[in-house]
């Protein structure tokens, strides 16, 4: 996959309709600070177009960016941030519920987990909710450089089992810094472009 252009091109709060897009969207999900914004900005080759921000829980909304007028990714709002109260965070889980039902060209779930901790209960539950919604997430295990190469594995072993992931289960290693992963998971979406090509 090479990146031509990018534009955040739809951005949906609360009360927002949903867009009905023409192209087949991959959605992003991950607890605030989990490396989010890093990952969409790694992948579209762009230093600072999804807005990372120092504080946590503050993607508040659901954001389209079209990617060579092929596909979208989508930024869904960081999960599990404690300053934000009860009722903020039962109204994204409802944006983000109603996302998964209700979009129809929501191809795959990249779900972000941090590589240096064990999964916690909302990272937990969330995988089981995307489950729910019938797709399998690809697992983006972030900030791998935080960690030495020839721990990789065990981390890896470790949001498997704390997961209880599906057999089969996609995990990639990624890395804000040094790219690494990027290229797995460009050829994750272009093996859903392919067919469309033909």
């Amino acid at each position: 996959m090479v990146i031509k252009n990018v534009s955040l091109e739809t951005v949906c709060g609360i009360t927002s309709k949903l867009p009905d897009n023409p192209h087949m969207e991959f959605a992003f999900a991950g607890k605030s600070n989990v490396g989010k914004s890093s990952l969409i900005n790694g992948l579209m080759n762009r230093k600072s177009l999804a807005r990372t921000s120092a504080q946590p829980g503050k993607t508040q909304t659901i954001n389209f960016y079209n990617v060579n007028d092929q596909l979208y990714f989508v930024d869904l709002p960081g999960y599990g941030y404690a300053k934000v109260n009860e009722q903020e965070k039962a109204k994204w889980g409802k944006m983000i519920e109603d996302y998964l039902h209700q979009s129809k060209q929501l191809k795959a779930v990249f779900l972000l987990i941090d590589i240096r901790h064990e999964p916690s209960q909302n990272d937990k539950l969330m995988y089981d909710w995307i489950l729910d919604q019938g797709f399998e997430p690809i697992i983006i295990a972030t900030k791998s450089d935080k960690i030495s190469r020839g721990q990789v594995p065990k981390h890896l072993k470790i949001i498997r089992e704390g997961l209880h992931v599906v057999k089969d289960t996609i995990i990639i290693p990624y890395s804000a810094q040094t790219k690494q992963g990027r290229e797995e998971i460009y050829e994750l979406l272009d093996s859903y472009l392919e067919p469309m090509e033909n």
